[in-house]
């Protein structure tokens, strides 16, 4: 489920509390929250509805006029009509994970075994010892063209780096990435072991 910025910046202030989608399978759940580049929106509830249920009231409540609504959910004929009741937007504990440098001896030593299952886990053998590196070495360059350079499709090689990114290792930029302070200070203690 996208959100807009300016659909994001009426969530939290309070003015946006609904959203309505067409899926064949809801993409959030009741409790869940949706990461979005204004941090963690929680989702409250998530119900299947028949599209003439919609009320004017609910329409604005999702930053829209009604038939705006209604002809934005019948571009799409397949799929049932989702009601979503959106909470407030809290932030991204990534971003307080990312800024943490000062890595102890412990913290490394759980980063590495966590490297260490992502790398057994992938099909292609180790790989995050060295996308760590090539982002640390290479920031900010599109990637389309370090996948390319690692002879990788884009979406396996973006697919990748956001299990770096979940543990606080990278920020992602337009365009590319770049190693977080954490990332930094987990490739020195690295290249020190080394």
């Amino acid at each position: 489920m996208l959100l807009r910025r300016a659909i994001l910046d009426r969530i939290a202030t309070g003015e946006v509390d609904l959203a309505f989608r067409r899926w064949t399978r809801p993409t959030v759940r009741t409790g869940g929250s949706l990461r979005t580049i204004a941090g963690l929106v929680e989702i409250r509830r998530v119900d299947r509805i028949d599209i003439a249920d919609i009320t004017r009231d609910e329409a604005r409540r999702a930053g829209q006029e009604l038939r705006e609504l209604v002809a934005f959910l019948n571009q799409k004929e397949d799929g049932d009509v989702y009601r979503v009741e959106l909470g407030g937007i809290h932030p991204d504990p990534r971003v307080a994970l990312r800024e943490d440098d000062d890595l102890t001896d412990n913290d490394v030593d759980e980063l590495v075994a966590r490297l260490d299952r992502l790398d057994r886990l992938s099909k292609r053998g180790a790989w995050t010892r060295e996308f760590l590196r090539l982002i640390g070495d290479e920031p900010h360059v599109r990637a389309q063209d370090l996948a390319d350079g690692l002879g990788l499709e884009k979406v396996v090689f973006k697919n990748d780096v956001r299990k770096l990114k979940a543990l606080g290792l990278t920020i992602s930029h337009s365009p590319g990435y770049e190693l977080s302070p954490r990332g930094k200070a987990l490739l020195v203690s690295l290249e020190t072991r080394r």
